[in-house]
């Protein structure tokens, strides 16, 4: 069984070759371990998991169904267009993970 951070780099390969995205750095600022799009985070690893931009309505409804779980930044409330994806699964993750690409890209 793959873990997490070997999902999220399969994510990475999968995604850094798409138009206007970078692959994460090595900072160490919020976002190091983030996929980005024209300079804008669609898909991160934070703590062990999958976090997400998706539409608010997106989020709640991920939330409500047990798919996900809120994300907090460490401010003590949750991210209303950021979701923690429950599970490690790889297609999940890959049908997620395309469309935070579509939301945050089209911003």
């Amino acid at each position: 069984m793959e873990t997490v951070e070997e999902l999220f780099e399969q994510l990475v390969d999968e995604f850094v070759g798409r138009p206007g995205v970078t692959p994460p750095g090595s900072t160490g600022r919020f976002g190091s371990h983030a996929l980005k799009v024209d300079g804008s985070i669609f898909a991160m690893l934070v703590r062990g998991a999958l976090v997400l931009k998706l539409p608010r309505d997106r989020v709640t409804g991920l939330v409500a169904t047990g798919e996900g779980g809120p994300f907090d930044a460490g401010r003590g409330r949750p991210m209303k267009e950021w979701v923690t994806v429950h599970g490690a699964d790889p297609d999940a993750w890959r049908l997620l993970t395309q469309e935070a690409y579509r939301f945050v890209g089209a911003r």
